[in-house]
């Protein structure tokens, strides 16, 4: 029995769909993990090119088995794992990975700030297997009881880009400046106001993946400035060809514009496909992160800007850009599509002029060489009269001569004769040859 069949009596089952499995446990696919105040929690994202997913689960895998603990099953999306003290949770996602390490933490001595002791000496265990691809994302998570003090939050970040905010009506306050601190971490503080294990779990879990899907969302805009100038230049030679065409006469010169319209589309068709992929998930990333955001209801803390807000107002714009590049694509290439459909009936409106002009010279030659048929024709009569009444002629003379006519006692004169043959072979032969001719029409 399959592990999504409906068992409805003893004995019996309803097959379930071969998806029907896969879909079910889509849902808890990465379920959130209860997180103890106070906590350390360092987490990573790395980049997977084509191969990648496989080494980095058989890294994965081989780190688990060195260490007899449990490895991925075949397929999963995430896995769990301690060790010692310290706890690993790996996901596997459509274009990165993550490790997040949950190491226990004394929380904010007397005289400490957070993040003490920093990152970098925590970060060992991301060196005991080797790196997937490329880190994109590294935080450092410190959740901590919550104190009245904030005057350390000047010393743990960067006043100018600090985000606060209350989350979870009012049982936890966050806190991040979105910079890399010296070891290349970007700092998120967590204070708990009486969140309970699962509450902070599912809170901690949202505040990484807005990090996160933030970071890959921005992925987009490098792709956009990259390929500003080629769109810019593209429209301008757009414009150029396009004023041409008012212009331009004749076949060629309406030919190479086309040319060069096709030139241009295929140019753009290529940047548009090769950026397709990048401003789709920047869009999807986005929308995570909104949603992630709406799921914590910030409330915000007097002075200072909400994680929202200061999204909006500085990852906001970029994703314009990305948006903006994405739609000048898809009108440059209607307009360049709509400039081609012209260009081609114009020189569809030529060539069929040009046809209509060979086949008038057609018809001119066609007319001309009947002309030349019918009097070779006459000719041929002539001809072909000349021969037949030189053979009367020559018939006459022989019976004559030979004396045939004088013993059937008729009188034979061979002049008369040849004369009155005449007329008669002409008519004859006029009579064959249109005769001839008028069989080769019927038969065309």
């Amino acid at each position: 029995m399959a592990e999504a069949d409906l068992v409805i009596g003893e004995g019996r089952t309803l097959a379930a769909h071969p998806l029907r499995a896969a879909v079910l446990k889509e849902l808890h696919a990465r379920p959130f993990m209860p997180a103890e105040t106070p906590r350390r929690i360092l987490h990573a994202a790395f980049l997977l090119d084509t191969g990648a997913a496989a080494r980095d689960r058989a890294a994965l895998s081989a780190l688990c088995s060195s260490r007899g603990l449990p490895t991925p099953p075949a397929g999963a999306k995430h896995h769990h794992v301690s060790f010692g003290g310290a706890d690993l949770r790996w996901e596997s996602h459509a274009e990165f990975c993550t490790y997040t390490w949950d190491l226990p933490s004394p929380g904010v001595l007397p005289g400490m700030l957070p993040f003490q002791p920093p990152a970098v000496t925590l970060a060992s265990p991301f060196g005991e297997m080797p790196q997937p691809g490329p880190l994109l994302v590294a935080v450092d998570l410190h959740l901590i009881q919550d104190t009245a003090e904030d005057l350390f939050l000047d010393k743990a970040f960067n006043r100018a880009s600090l985000a606060r905010a209350d989350v979870n009506d009012g049982l936890a306050e966050i806190a991040t400046d979105f910079m890399a601190d010296p070891s290349g971490f970007v700092r998120i503080l967590v204070r708990d106001r009486g969140l309970g294990a699962e509450a902070a779990g599912a809170l901690v879990q949202r505040l990484l993946e807005i990090e996160t899907y933030r970071t890959l969302a921005l992925l987009g805009l490098p792709e956009a400035q990259r390929l500003a100038p080629a769109i810019s230049k593209i429209e301008g030679r757009l414009a150029e060809v396009a004023t041409a065409m008012t212009h331009s006469e004749g076949l060629s010169a309406n030919n190479k514009l086309l040319d060069e319209l096709v030139a241009l589309a295929a140019e753009l068709e290529a940047d548009a496909a090769g950026s397709l992929f990048r401003f789709g998930a920047s869009r999807a990333y986005m929308e995570i992160v909104k949603l992630r955001l709406a799921t914590i209801r910030e409330v915000p803390v007097p002075g200072f800007p909400t994680w929202q807000q200061f999204l909006d107002r500085r990852m906001a714009p970029a994703m314009r850009t990305c948006f903006a590049i994405e739609e000048r694509q898809d009108k440059i290439a209607r307009k360049l599509a709509n400039a081609a459909d012209l260009l081609r009936t114009r020189v569809d409106v030529e060539l069929e002029q040009q046809n209509r002009d060979l086949l008038t010279s057609m018809n001119e030659r066609t007319r001309l060489q009947l002309r030349l048929q019918r009097t070779v024709e006459g000719l041929s009569v002539a001809a072909i009269s000349y021969y037949v009444v030189s053979l009367v002629h020559h018939l006459a003379e022989g019976v004559h001569q030979s004396g045939m006519a004088e013993a059937l006692g008729l009188h034979f004169d061979v002049g008369l004769i040849t004369a009155v043959s005449v007329p008669v072979v002409v008519l004859g032969v006029w009579g064959v040859v249109r005769k001839i001719r008028n069989a080769h029409g019927d038969h065309d």
